[in-house]
């Protein structure tokens, strides 16, 4: 079983094409996913960018995503950590780092900034390889 910690728009996508996972996955995050995801949804609605009712939609659906939640001192503690060996002033990113690091195998983030940024830190992943059941 190949796990994944997917980030907030990673996880966003997912639930915009609402397309099902192979079983061969496990997707993992820290617990601040779902108060980013309902920030990001809440902003998109607020640029004019999707209808209240689509982002309302997309947030259950999340809801309905089989992710496991994590948010324990020790990840906290790792985050702090590469947070400060990567210079970063805050340590939200870090939690999916230190949970990749800790729990998983692959980082999937539609940020190519953070992909760049935790190049040999972490293992990262295209959004594609969430659906592909060999991954």
């Amino acid at each position: 079983m190949t796990k994944f910690v997917v980030d907030a728009g990673a996880a966003l996508r997912l639930a915009a094409t609402d397309t099902r996972l192979p079983d061969t996955h496990e997707l993992l995050a820290p617990t601040l996913l779902r108060s980013q995801a309902l920030s990001a949804m809440h902003e998109a609605v607020h640029r004019a960018e999707l209808s209240a009712d689509v982002a309302r939609e997309r947030l259950v659906r999340l809801n309905r995503l089989k992710i496991r939640l994590l948010g324990d001192a020790v990840l906290r503690q790792v985050a702090w950590k590469i947070a400060d060996e990567l210079g970063w002033e805050s340590t939200f990113a870090a939690e999916y780092v230190a949970l990749t690091r800790l729990q998983g195998d692959f980082l999937v983030t539609l940020d190519d900034e953070l992909a760049r940024a935790v190049e040999g830190v972490v293992a990262t992943a295209p959004f594609d390889a969430l659906l592909d059941p060999s991954a």
